[in-house]
């Protein structure tokens, strides 16, 4: 029977959804509707999904919604508690494979948004005793979507989900900074030399390397933190052009609150609700602060794979520890696998941003709608970096051995420890003596004992590779 909005029911395993377009049937076991339906036909592009997270974001604010809009009398209490308890349910687990909209999908997410709002009505329509498509009883945009506008839920679920996302990092980029810096004590008293060009240089301690690792992971933890917190100012209550059209004065307020309940977070009203929804910027801020991690994890795994180069024809400084064999036709040989899967990684967040970059700027006049896109690749980078991070400390850093042997002997062999002897020698003459133990391949220390240019004690004293990690100036006596 069609009317009074139920939703016509033929004898096979379907029913018959009307909307302003026409008619389409809806498998008959679907939570979603014609929306959804005329989405699958629209977009079978990728076969990529909404995140979990995100999905959990839009049933935080259908919740709150109903909630608020019960308190200011705006729902009938029974629609809105049928509302409020399918979300729980689907929060809780159930319904999950019911979201089925393709990442790509139209502008500024309107197809995945009434993907959600059909399944939470149908799922409330069943809870008061109608059926599936029964939208006379809870209808997915006069019900569920009550005051809301894509426009304004779409840009909220992102920074809420990303929140979150944030939040599960944070402590896993800490701990990888944590691990370097242990590394750094635990190899403070290993001297060898540091490299610059790729070239003999100075000596250095290998503690010393592995502190300034963790203090560079350190200082991009701190802009991730601050660019978490741009997150938080959320733009609910906008509706359609941020003008707040169709919603009652103290929604967007009670909203929010109700949010941070539901979350634990401290969200708060954007300050103006139009810029919340014409910029995007928190979210290329984000994006960008990944970004910047990513770029010094690169030059990281690069070191260390660099460092543990080898064993036999390398630097060979580190030894990583075995994860898997490293070929399939070599016996024995063992790769820095952890250190190459956590580039790739960052190269894919590195890429993520680009396209966040682009997405963000590409906003035009009250809307930014290309907002599907910025939401996925936001939460995929957070969360592939999250798990590689996570892999990256305990499958690599933790397990970091020195070869101590073999980077003193690289320390006393270096002919940049004549830059020692600058201060006594002159410029000059030291890059005579550079320039002869080069050529015959006899070490800085054996040439200026054979000239007599120095007395032994003076040689230990200026040239103990030790010494040379620290500040300071020897002058001849």
């Amino acid at each position: 029977m069609k009317g009074k909005g139920t939703a016509k029911t033929d004898s096979s395993a379907s029913r018959i959804e009307q909307d302003s377009i026409g008619e389409k049937p809806v498998p008959a076991d679907a939570y979603y509707g014609i929306n959804t339906v005329r989405a699958l036909e629209n977009f079978p592009i990728s076969g990529l999904k909404a995140s979990p997270s995100f999905i959990d974001a839009f049933l935080f604010i259908k919740k709150a919604a109903a909630l608020t809009n019960k308190e200011l009398n705006l729902l009938k209490p029974a629609q809105a508690d049928a509302i409020v308890q399918a979300c729980e349910e689907i929060l809780s687990g159930k319904l999950r494979d019911q979201f089925v909209v393709d990442v790509f999908q139209m502008g500024a997410g309107t197809s995945l948004h009434m993907n959600v709002n059909e399944v939470i009505a149908n799922r409330a329509a069943e809870l008061m005793g109608g059926a599936k498509g029964d939208t006379g009883v809870v209808h997915p945009n006069d019900h569920v979507n009550f005051g809301q506008s894509t426009n304004d839920v779409f840009p909220t679920a992102i920074r809420m989900a990303a929140r979150k996302g944030f939040e599960e990092l944070i402590p896993v980029v800490d701990a990888l900074s944590k691990a370097l810096l242990a590394k750094g004590v635990e190899f403070d008293d290993v001297v060898k030399s540091a490299r610059t060009h790729l070239q003999d240089a100075v000596p250095i301690r290998l503690g010393q390397e592995f502190k300034a690792y963790g203090v560079a992971v350190e200082r991009s933890l701190e802009r991730i933190k601050a660019a978490m917190k741009e997150l938080e100012e959320l733009g609910i209550g906008g509706s359609a052009a941020g003008t707040g059209l169709n919603t009652h004065p103290e929604y967007a307020k009670r909203v929010v609150s109700i949010l941070n309940k539901l979350t634990g977070f401290s969200f708060r009203p954007a300050a103006d609700l139009r810029e919340a929804m014409q910029s995007q910027r928190p979210l290329s801020e984000a994006s960008s602060a990944l970004k910047n991690l990513a770029v010094e994890l690169i030059r990281i795994s690069n070191d260390i794979r660099l460092l543990a180069s080898g064993p036999t024809t390398g630097f060979a400084e580190i030894v990583l520890p075995p994860v898997q064999a490293g070929s399939s036709i070599m016996p024995g040989k063992m790769n820095p696998s952890m250190a190459e899967m956590l580039t790739m990684v960052s190269f894919q967040v590195i890429g993520n941003d680009l396209a966040m970059t682009l997405c963000v700027q590409a906003g035009q006049l009250e809307l930014n709608v290309m907002m599907p896109l910025m939401a996925y690749d936001l939460l995929f980078s957070l969360d592939i970096l999250k798990n590689a991070i996570r892999a990256f400390t305990a499958r690599c850093v933790n397990g970091i051995t020195a070869d101590r042997e073999r980077c003193r002997r690289y320390a006393d062999m270096s002919l940049s420890l004549a830059t020692a002897l600058n201060p006594v020698l002159g410029y000059s003459a030291v890059a005579l003596i550079v320039k002869e133990a080069l050529a015959t391949g006899k070490t800085i220390v054996e040439i200026v004992k054979e000239k007599n240019l120095l007395s032994p004690e003076k040689i230990n004293e200026i040239l103990d590779p030790q010494k040379l990690t620290e500040p300071g100036i020897v002058k001849s006596s």
